[in-house]
């Protein structure tokens, strides 16, 4: 795998995995049609001379088509991100996720290229057991309500993936990612680590949807990048579901406490209630999601290494940058 095409590589995961992948001595490939992606992102990727970016859009059958035919290997992460953006513009988020992963397996099936899927932690549903692990049921609410349209797109991407490699023989590998958070991710569409240390940090209310008991599991950025790594290189990985994330849960509410202690902020917290946070209909929030990761564990051994504190840190440093006009490369 000399040559790997990044699809959303402009995003905040994205970039971060075509440094890795370069630092690495491999060559790489950016789509993205920044819509939601940043080339600020790519400041350091971009001057390296293994990388070119292309601009385009997953949703262009033609323009994958002749990426994919470049490269030993695809990573398909552009996706409708964020719950903002998902009950803004349901139909735009279900197409964008299915049409565009219908044209990276069929490109990657044409040929013949090893692809790593993105998906997401919200295949889950409502199912808030002890710990998720990958043949946990998924427990979802009526189609009627636009979250869970979310979650059916993400799990149609992966019956194709994985309908691909049973059928078609096609070397697939699917990762599930639970609330990857770190520098360069945006606060907008609804990134919670992002939008509470900015509120902190300019000593606003800072604003826990619902009353704050849900728990989390946060993972930085670069466990998440180095999971991919060793999965896209594994050869048994094909075919399988990954769970990938940390184990260590959190409130809400701790969260935001411990983001005001770790940047001496004035903040109060304000608790609201989700019918005034998203004034779009159809929102339902889970209690807990905690990642069983098990199996990735056995497979290449992987196992985060940054704790939240260290997060924390890193996303207030990140958001000091922003305000100070700091580039992302430079961070």
């Amino acid at each position: 795998m000399e040559k790997v095409l990044i699809t959303g590589g402009a995003g905040f995961i994205g970039s971060w995995l075509a440094e890795r992948l370069l630092d690495a001595g491999q060559d790489v490939v950016v789509l993205d049609d920044l819509s939601t992606g940043r080339e600020s992102n790519l400041e350091r990727a971009g001057k390296h001379p293994n990388f070119e970016f292309r601009y385009g859009t997953v949703l262009d059958r033609l323009t994958v088509d002749e990426a994919t035919r470049d490269v030993d290997a695809v990573v398909h992460l552009a996706a409708a991100v964020g719950v903002e953006l998902i009950l803004r513009q349901p139909l735009r988020s279900f197409i964008t996720n299915i049409r565009g992963s219908e044209h990276v397996l069929e490109s990657a099936h044409r040929y013949r290229r090893r692809v790593l899927v993105a998906s997401t932690s919200e295949i889950y549903g409502k199912n808030d057991a002890e710990a998720l692990a990958e043949g946990a049921d998924r427990i979802i609410g009526p189609p009627s309500v636009t979250r869970w349209a979310y979650s059916t797109s993400k799990a149609v991407e992966e019956i194709l993936a994985l309908a691909y490699h049973r059928e078609m023989g096609l070397d697939a590998i699917v990762c599930r990612f639970f609330n990857t958070v770190g520098p360069r991710q945006t606060a907008s569409h609804g990134m919670v680590i992002p939008r509470l240390v900015r509120q902190a940090l300019a000593g606003e209310p800072m604003t826990v949807y619902g009353d704050g008991s849900q728990q989390r599991c946060f993972c930085h950025v670069d466990d998440t990048v180095e999971a991919i790594v060793g999965l896209l290189h594994e050869p048994q990985a094909a075919g399988e579901v990954f769970n990938v994330g940390s184990d260590n849960e959190v409130t809400i509410s701790e969260l935001a406490n411990r983001i005001i202690a770790r940047t001496d902020s004035s903040s109060e917290i304000e608790f609201v209630p989700y019918e005034e946070a998203y004034v779009h209909d159809g929102y339902e929030d889970m209690r807990r999601r905690r990642p069983d990761t098990t199996k990735v564990r056995a497979l290449i051994g992987w196992m985060p290494k940054h704790d939240l504190d260290h997060i924390l840190d890193e996303a207030i440093a990140d958001a000091r940058g922003d305000a100070a006009g700091a580039s992302p490369a430079a961070r």
